[in-house]
């Protein structure tokens, strides 16, 4: 290793919303980083993305509250700071904001926080350093060491399906913005995610007919709780196709696209019909299947594993490689732990991993021991605490099913130790030898309802664990084993406070759990 490669204990992949919030934890616990984005400006994937320009992130500016935490339930575009002036809603008060206006906000956030981004630098490889457990990060300029990387370059190149004749589809990244492009043509859009409606919609009220194609059905978000599946403002497609306007989505397998005289043939084998298969025409075929990560700037040595049809990285508990050690990933492609499930994928959930991230990394890399709080373990106590955080805490709101806060019982001295915001997962993996502990986490309840807006309720404390709505839920584990669980009945304004339906309930578990010894 020669004298000029530039040594950082901290090494961050990307200025993306993730890159500018990683570096702004570290930057304030005073660590040794730096953050290397090969564009000039941050948030280069929001100048182009989404190609209509609208977010489906909410920015619900007017709320009911007037605590900050709270308020923060409602804003998925603001990153966490110390700055009570750097909040999204300070550059739009739209409640689907414009895409520009979160690029302004990132560019502000790093400018005001000074932090250490170098611009115009391209990582090209990213190679194990095994005399020193480290990493050299080649760049077009420089080669760093890191004694631990942190890759935030998001989503790298889109997904292309190993479809015959894929080539003459046009890519959601190379589409006519201009819906007067479509006029009277038969469009077939391959794909049935967010990107896929948003074009849809876009060009509906021109075009003579669109087709949306997947194999897979349509995911909801309103069935699934999934803001990353497809959103409610998107349903004029839907009503379409109800209402019978030429306008459809099908579930099939598409076997080739052909070229055919100024159009194109495409053969289909349906889902939903004992393999019937069908030929169409259309004028314009587009592909919109989303992106996945680009993993060329990794030397063979350290390529992380992927998972999820090769788009993401496998991952640990702690956001690490799950195949190479000090390799580490944030933002939207952290998602592999809870894929599906809460909003890592997305600046309001990821926020908090980050955060969380950043106390783990000091933790292993500065000896600086993770944050908690130990207090006795009385029944009384425990249920005012566990139900001051679920009231307040906009992480284990946002990350709900993922994050957790974890009460650790001494059975010793009688006291507990309380930690925030850790994954669930890892909760288990790092206390698996601990006899005696809880999880405290919100979670959505059945999932077995036909329709999401006509759910029969029970209010009976009881039958709490029957609630269809966001509710708390308690876990007592012993080692890596639940051996008792309590649910509190849903609420519609999310307030689990009442004596007789939330706190008397959590009090009378914790004193029950608490006498029986492990």
């Amino acid at each position: 290793m020669t004298d000029t490669v530039q040594r950082h204990r901290y090494v961050i992949v990307g200025a993306g919303p993730a890159g500018l919030q990683l570096s702004y934890y570290l930057q304030r616990e005073g660590a040794d980083y730096v953050t290397l984005e090969r564009e000039v400006a941050p948030g280069q994937f929001f100048r182009y993305f989404p190609r209509h320009r609208r977010l489906i992130s909410l920015n619900k500016v007017h709320t009911t509250s007037t605590d900050p935490e709270i308020r923060l339930r409602w804003d998925w575009n603001s990153l966490l700071s110390d700055s009570p002036e750097l909040l999204f809603s300070k550059f739009s008060s739209e409640y689907f904001p414009h895409a520009d206006d979160l690029v302004r906000y990132l560019c502000e956030f790093q400018r005001l926080h000074g932090l250490a981004v170098r611009y115009g630098t391209e990582v090209e490889r990213i190679e194990p350093s095994p005399a020193d457990n480290g990493f050299l990060v080649h760049t077009d300029g420089a080669v760093l060491h890191g004694q631990c990387v942190i890759v935030a370059a998001g989503w790298g190149k889109p997904y292309v399906p190993p479809i015959r004749g894929i080539e003459h589809a046009v890519g959601y990244e190379d589409i006519a913005v201009d819906p007067a492009a479509y006029t009277d043509q038969r469009v077939l859009i391959i794909g049935k995610g967010n990107s896929a409606f948003e074009t849809a919609t876009a060009i509906i009220g021109h075009a003579a007919m669109v087709h949306l194609a997947s194999r897979t059905p349509l995911r909801l978000a309103w069935n699934t709780k999934h803001p990353g599946d497809v959103r409610g403002q998107f349903g004029a497609l839907l009503d379409s196709y109800q209402f019978k306007t030429l306008h459809s989505v099908l579930d099939c397998t598409i076997d080739v696209i052909r070229p055919a005289g100024g159009r194109f043939e495409v053969r289909l084998t349906y889902s939903h019909a004992d393999g019937e298969r069908a030929v169409l025409d259309y004028e314009s075929v587009i592909r919109c299947t989303g992106f996945r990560m680009d993993t060329t700037i990794f030397d063979p040595e350290s390529c992380p594993e992927m998972v999820s049809d090769g788009r993401i990285p496998a991952l640990c508990p702690d956001w690490q490689s799950a195949n190479v050690d000090g390799l580490y990933f944030a933002g939207t492609i952290a998602q592999a732990r809870d894929y599906r499930r809460a909003s890592s994928p997305f600046i309001d959930g990821f926020r908090y991993n980050l955060r969380t991230q950043t106390a783990l990394l000091r933790e292993r890399y500065e000896g600086v021991p993770l944050p908690c709080a130990a207090g006795p373990a009385d029944p009384e106590r425990l249920t005012s605490l566990v139900l001051d955080r679920l009231n307040w805490s906009s992480a284990l709101w946002t990350q709900f099913e993922y994050l957790c806060d974890v009460l650790v019982v001494d059975e010793g001295t009688g006291w507990v130790t309380h930690y925030r915001d850790l994954p669930e997962d890892f909760a288990v993996s790092r206390f698996r030898d601990a006899p005696h502990y809880y999880t405290a986490a919100l979670r959505w309840g059945r999932d077995e309802y036909q329709d999401a807006f006509a759910i029969g309720r029970h209010p009976e404390p009881g039958r709490a664990a029957e609630s269809a709505f966001i509710h708390p839920v308690i876990r007592r584990y012993r080692g890596s084993e639940i051996v008792a669980e309590q649910h509190l009945l849903e609420d519609l304004l999310a307030e689990w406070r009442r004596p007789d339906r939330h706190t008397g309930p959590l009090r009378s578990f914790f004193a029950a759990s608490l006498s029986t010894r492990s």
